[in-house]
């Protein structure tokens, strides 16, 4: 099974609208086709923008808190003992980058590909998820 690091982006998309990539990729890894990491950093960073944007969600802080401890549950939990920050130009995206490496995922889902310049030298690439979907058996 393939896995991936998935960043804020991609989980934002995946809650503002059931029509894209973002929300295929979402149904996939709750239903076990698909697996992530995520890290403790990650999760906060998840959590900051997802209540930041509450309104735009159409979410109560309670409804995130149950996405969140859903993804929690399905996700590999991985700790990131050393840091290269910093190293791309958002630091938030560098937690990104170190979940990555830390957990050996080789694959980062992102719609800022901009962002993710020079990776990689880690052996990692960053992804749209429309460009992971294609990629799926």
């Amino acid at each position: 099974m393939q896995e991936i690091i998935m960043d804020t982006n991609v989980l934002f998309a995946g809650l503002y609208s059931a029509n894209g990539a973002s929300f295929k990729l979402l149904e996939l890894l709750a239903g076990g086709q698909l697996q992530t990491a995520i890290s403790t950093p990650l999760l906060f960073e998840y959590e900051d923008v997802l209540k930041r944007n509450r309104s735009m969600l159409q979410l109560t802080d309670a409804e995130i808190d149950i996405v969140l401890d859903n993804l929690c549950g399905f996700s590999r939990h991985q700790k990131v003992y050393f840091l290269w920050r910093p190293y791309l130009p958002d630091p938030k995206d560098d937690l990104v980058l170190e979940l990555a490496v830390a957990a050996r995922v080789n694959t980062i889902v992102t719609h800022n590909l901009k962002d993710f310049t020079r990776i990689e030298k880690f052996g990692v690439e960053a992804i749209t998820p429309k460009t992971l979907l294609e990629r799926l058996p």
